[in-house]
């Protein structure tokens, strides 16, 4: 599903109840633990943390005038998903959270290269997300991206 919303707060808004409890919970999950510097905004119709251009004026290589984006949380039409860059990019990160998986969750792992889907709300696992996005820095996001770009 799309949304098109000014801001997090109007996203939530144009959910179901039922994912609007999942999106909220996950989103303080999000603030609570991402480490500073991250900024919050509408990033791809979906909640997104950013490097802002402030930090990192370079913004997206993509589109420039987008600022580096991170991680972001949606509500798709069958499963609630994170998108989380840092997953993608640094391979010690991915193994991380594939062998943590199954310590916080019944279900399987239905992941893609940066996506996790969420398809049973009652087990995802806000724990492991807190964890996750503990795991990288601003700084550590920037150089990461960095080398990626760079090796291109």
């Amino acid at each position: 599903m799309k949304y098109e919303a000014e801001s997090p707060e109007a996203y939530i808004e144009q959910l179901p109840e039922a994912r609007q409890v999942v999106i909220k919970k996950l989103r303080a999950i999000i603030q609570k633990n991402l480490p500073k510097g991250f900024e919050e905004c509408i990033n791809y119709n979906m909640i997104g943390y950013v490097v802002p251009h402030n930090t990192y004026p370079d913004g997206y290589h993509c589109n420039p005038k987008t600022p580096l984006p991170f991680m972001n949380v949606a509500s798709q039409k069958n499963f609630v998903a994170i998108y989380h860059s840092g997953i993608y990019a640094k391979k010690e990160l991915f193994d991380w959270f594939v062998g943590e998986y199954p310590k916080h969750a019944k279900r399987k792992l239905d992941m893609g290269k940066s996506c996790v889907r969420f398809k049973n709300m009652d087990d995802i696992p806000f724990e492991l997300i807190g964890e996750l996005c503990q795991k990288m820095t601003v700084e550590e996001w920037i150089n990461t991206y960095e080398s990626a770009i760079k090796n291109k």
